[in-house]
C-alpha cells in the first residue's frame, strides 16, 4: 500500500515510523516531512494546509490511506475532499473536527448530552464577557474559540487578569480570526491528563494513557506551550477512571456526534482534569496529541495501520490492540526563546549519539537537512524519546541521550515525568 502521512513535526516522525514498521507498508511519503522522516519516508514539498495540492498528490500517486497529523487541515476539510475525490483518510470530517475547530461548539455538545466539563459561557463581545467575569470572581478560564496553536487558553488568578485576558484575544486579536468569539469558564482544579481513542464513526477503541508538561520551564513554570514532554502511562488515570472517561465522555461524545449528524472517525483526544477520581473534559483534540504521540507509538506494538484503516473503514471491531508493558518519555528541545521569539539555522550535532542510548529514539520536529549537517527550524526541534521498565528508567535514559545532543541554542526541561515520580 502506498501511504501519505501530512504534517511536519514530532508526532508526524513517531507516526510514520509507527507506519513504516507494517507490513502493509510498502511506499511511504510525507507532506511536507522534516529531516528525520526523511530518513524513512520519501518528503513532499507540500504545506500541511495546501489542500488542492495535497488531493492532487494523493490521486496522481494512488495513495491508498492519507493520514492527517495537525488539526490545521482537518478542521479546513481535508478528509472530505480526499473522500470526495475517492480517497481513503485516517481523521475526522470537517463537521466533525469542529470540536477542536470551536470550542464552542464542543462546550455545547457537552451541555446538550450531559458530558461532564467546566461550566462556561460562550461571548461575542468584550464587555459582556468582563460582566460575567465579574459577577463570577476568579480564578476563572479564558478560551479562543478557535484553533489558536495550543496557546489559547489562559489561566487567570484575579479578575484582572481576566479582563486583560478577554482584550488579549478580542481587541488586540492575538490570535485573529480565532478570538471572534471567547468562552469563559471555571477554574477546574486537580490533575490533567491525556485520554485517545481511536473511533471508527460507531465504535471506539481506547488507548494508553499519556501525561504532558504544557509550561515551558521546570516546575511548571513560565508560558503555556505545544508540549515540552510526555510519558506513557500516566499513573493518574487508573483502570476505573479509564471506564469512567470511556463510560461518561468519549461514548457519549462519538453518539451525540452521531446524533447531529457528524459522525465522528478519527483519533479523539481529550484533555481530561481529575479530581478526587473523578473526571471532567477539559477540551477535545481531534488528532494525536504532540508530544503525547511519541511515547504512544514507543509502547505500541499492533500493527498502526491496520488500526488506522479499520478506524476509515469503520471496522474498528476487528482491532484488538497491545501495548508494551514498559514506560515511556518523551523530552521535547526547543529553540531559545521559544514559545517566544526564537532563532532558526543553528546545527544540531550529536544526534547519532543520542539514537545510540538504549531504547531511545530521536523524532524529529522542527529541522532541516542542508548538506550533511541538521539545522534547527523551529520552535519545538527534537523528541528525544525513550521506553524504560519505569517511568523513572525511561527518563535517566531519555535525558542520558538529551545530553549526548550538542546544541548550544535549544533548552529543555529537566524534570519531564516528575508527577510520576512522586508518586
Amino acid at each position: 500500500m502506498k501511504i501519505l502521512v501530512v504534517g511536519s513535526g514530532g508526532r508526524e516522525h513517531a507516526l510514520c515510523w509507527a507506519i513504516a514498521k507494517s507490513p502493509r507498508c510498502g511506499k511511504l511519503y510525507c507532506a511536507p516531512g522534516n529531516a528525520g522522516i526523511a530518513a524513512i519516508a520519501k518528503c513532499v514539498p507540500l504545506d500541511a494546509m495546501d489542500i488542492d495540492g495535497i488531493v492532487r498528490f494523493a490521486a496522481e500517486n494512488k495513495i491508498s490511506l492519507v493520514v492527517v497529523g495537525p488539526e490545521g487541515p482537518l478542521v479546513a476539510g481535508l478528509v472530505d475532499r480526499l473522500e470526495a475525490a475517492g480517497i481513503r483518510a485516517f481523521g475526522p470530517r470537517a463537521n466533525a473536527a469542529a470540536l477542536e475547530g470551536s470550542k464552542g461548539f464542543m462546550k455545547d455538545l457537552c451541555e446538550k448530552y450531559a458530558i461532564p466539563t467546566a461550566e462556561f459561557q460562550r461571548f461575542d463581545e468584550p464587555a459582556a464577557a468582563k460582566e460575567y467575569i465579574r459577577r463570577k470572581g476568579a480564578p476563572i478560564v479564558v478560551k479562543a474559540d478557535g484553533l489558536a496553536a495550543g496557546k489559547g487558553v489562559i489561566l487567570c488568578r484575579n479578575e484582572l487578569e481576566a479582563y486583560a485576558a478577554v482584550d488579549h484575544i478580542m481587541v488586540e486579536r492575538a490570535f485573529g480570526g480565532a478570538g471572534d468569539e471567547v468562552i469563559v469558564e471555571e477554574f477546574l482544579t486537580g490533575e490533567e491528563a491525556s485520554f485517545f481513542a481511536l473511533v471508527d464513526g460507531v465504535r471506539a477503541v481506547p488507548l494508553v494513557s499519556a501525561q504532558d508538561h504544557k509550561a515551558a520551564y521546570d516546575g511548571d513554570e513560565g508560558p503555556n506551550t505545544g508540549g515540552m514532554g510526555a510519558y506513557s502511562p500516566a499513573p493518574v488515570v487508573t483502570a476505573a477512571i479509564a471506564k469512567t472517561v470511556m463510560n461518561t465522555i468519549i461514548t457519549p461524545t462519538i453518539e451525540g456526534m452521531a446524533a447531529e449528524g457528524c459522525a465522528y472517525k478519527g483519533v479523539l483526544f481529550a484533555g481530561l482534569m481529575i479530581d478526587k477520581g473523578v473526571p471532567k473534559l477539559l477540551e477535545y483534540n481531534v488528532r494525536f496529541g504532540d508530544p503525547e504521540c511519541q511515547p504512544l507509538m514507543l509502547r505500541l506494538k499492533s500493527d498502526l495501520l491496520e488500526a488506522l484503516l479499520a478506524c476509515a473503514d469503520g471496522s474498528l471491531d476487528k482491532v484488538t490492540l497491545d501495548w508494551h508493558s514498559d514506560a515511556a518519555l518523551t523530552v521535547v528541545m526547543a529553540a531559545k526563546g521559544y514559545p517566544g521569539v526564537y532563532e532558526k539555522g543553528s546545527e544540531i550535532r550529536g544526534l547519532a549519539a543520542a539514537n545510540a542510548v538504549e531504547g531511545v529514539t530521536v523524532f524529529h520536529a522542527g529541522t532541516k537537512a542542508a548538506d550533511d549537517t541538521i539545522i534547527a527550524n523551529g520552535g519545538r526541534v527534537l523528541n528525544v524519546t525513550a521506553r524504560g521498565k519505569t517511568v523513572a528508567e525511561a527518563q535517566k535514559r531519555a535525558y542520558k541521550a538529551v545530553d549526548a545532543i550538542d546544541w548550544p541554542d535549544g533548552f529543555c526541561r529537566r524534570d519531564i515525568g516528575w508527577r510520576a515520580l512522586k508518586r
